[in-house]
């Protein structure tokens, strides 16, 4: 039995007991009030109780919560690797659960299976990725919160699909059945130029981050969308592009050709550069 006053419990309540959508609108806001003392005030705060670091940021000062939460790297900041037969990592982050999708079964956390057509609002969508590698990718709040292109790939479409915005930290991840299945998000559908297969980005939004932006489609992904949303992009991307950003921390799922392995040294529980070598084809 759970100890409800153990600190996972503490903070499952506090982030998910409230009423979600209407916190993440509410923080939206305050976010964008642009003011260079308010922000100068709530990032402080924020370093207080986090381990921030803004010294890859291609910005020292910010008019607002949300130009920082949404920060440009600085030049040369990353490093992108262009080993062929590899996926980059699109983002920077903690690996979670990861394999094999297994006759259409994913984890979320040991213990918590979900379903890839749930996860991608289609069943038909989810046909091409069946027995595919998926690594789940969790962007903590202090991190840099922008997604780039993981390869030189051609983006055919992306489907928005609505929902709520449940946190997707550890705590959540262990207690919520079909977690990534229940929130917002917005799966990027590509394939790969060298060799035509099919690769996914599911970007997962969360509390307090419920809006998805993509640099190559001028939509703004939120809230107030209902169902699954289709947009063809025909975007031809190159390795590391930025694709779009979260507004604070979230989750990114690949999903990549079977056979395909994690790269040594990362699993689970390790961090992960934007740009590092995160998948490899069979053989390399």
């Amino acid at each position: 039995m759970r100890n409800p006053l153990s600190y996972p419990s503490i903070n499952f309540a506090l982030t998910n007991r409230l009423p979600r959508a209407l916190c993440t609108i509410a923080f939206g806001r305050l976010s964008r009030i642009r003011s260079r003392w308010l922000a100068a005030a709530l990032i402080a705060v924020w370093k207080r109780f986090s381990d921030l670091d803004l010294s890859d940021s291609l910005r020292s000062d910010f008019d607002s919560l949300h130009a920082c939460f949404t920060r440009e790297l600085r030049p040369g900041a990353r490093s992108i690797s262009q080993e062929a037969g590899t996926l980059s990592s699109p983002c920077d982050a903690i690996i979670g659960a990861h394999g094999v999708v297994n006759d259409m079964a994913m984890l979320q956390a040991k213990g918590m299976p979900y379903r890839l057509d749930e996860l991608l609002g289609s069943a038909a969508s989810a046909e091409q990725y069946r027995g595919a590698t998926y690594v789940t990718l969790r962007l903590t709040a202090q991190m840099y919160h922008r997604f780039h292109s993981p390869a030189d790939c051609e983006i055919g479409q992306v489907d928005y699909v609505s929902g709520d915005c449940w946190n997707v930290n550890p705590p959540a991840l262990a207690r919520v059945s079909r977690l990534f299945c229940r929130n917002e998000r917005a799966v990027v559908h590509c394939r790969l130029t060298d060799t035509g297969e099919p690769v996914a980005l599911v970007a997962v939004a969360a509390i307090l981050v419920a809006s998805i932006r993509l640099r190559f489609a001028d939509v703004l992904l939120h809230l107030r969308y209902r169902g699954t949303n289709p947009i063809i992009c025909n975007h031809q991307a190159h390795r590391g592009e930025e694709l779009g950003w979260f507004e604070h921390g979230s989750t990114i799922i690949v999903l990549a050709p079977p056979g395909w392995q994690l790269a040594a040294p990362h699993g689970s529980g390790t961090q992960i550069r934007m740009g590092e070598v995160l998948l490899k084809a069979p053989g390399r």
